[in-house]
């Protein structure tokens, strides 16, 4: 039946029964809608207004969560940055401290070097002149037996060890050994 109405009023007014307003309709409308919005203002609405706290606050913790990471980030940099800076200096300390040893050493090894030196000369010396000595006294023991073996043959007699000794002495003093030793030089 009420096609039947809407397609008198069709005929009757020529337009659309949905363009026309019609007061009942209007009230029904306003009451559904009012109803439905009620319901949602009841049961959705804390619902979605929930999960969008929700949200926030997972948004807002996720903020937060990421700055304290950075701020833990920057701070471990820093850190990083601080042990760098102090093993730069802890290396520089120990090249320093390897160069001053290996003065140190290098100094050592130069004075003990120039130690063995000087008593490897010192020792030469001691041994030359040993040796000179040694072949000063066989060069006179050698003249005092040939000066004995000369005096001999010239007096044509033996000679009395008191001669002898005589002999030698005047041999010995008249013979210069100063220019042999070192002292004479």
């Amino acid at each position: 039946m009420p096609l039947l109405f809407a397609t008198e009023a069709a005929e009757e007014g020529g337009g659309n029964f949905l363009v026309t307003p019609n007061v009942g309709i209007m009230l029904w409308t306003l009451i559904a809608f009012g109803f439905t919005l009620l319901i949602l203002w009841k049961l959705a609405f804390p619902r979605i207004g929930e999960a969008l706290d929700k949200r926030q606050r997972a948004i807002e913790e996720a903020i937060d969560a990421s700055e304290r990471t950075k701020a833990e980030a920057d701070e471990l940099l820093a850190e990083y940055r601080e042990r760098l800076k102090e093993a730069r200096v802890q290396a520089e300390e120990i090249v320093a401290r390897a160069r001053k040893a290996a003065e140190v050493h290098e100094r050592e090894s130069l004075e003990s070097a120039r130690q063995s030196r000087e008593e490897l000369m010192q020792q030469t010396r001691r041994d030359i002149e040993a040796e000179t000595r040694r072949a000063i006294q066989e060069i006179r023991a050698e003249v005092a037996d040939l000066t004995v073996l000369a005096a001999e043959k010239v007096t044509r007699k033996t000679l009395t060890e008191a001669d002898q000794r005589r002999l030698v002495d005047e041999a010995l003093a008249e013979l210069d050994f100063s220019s042999l030793t070192r002292e004479g030089a």
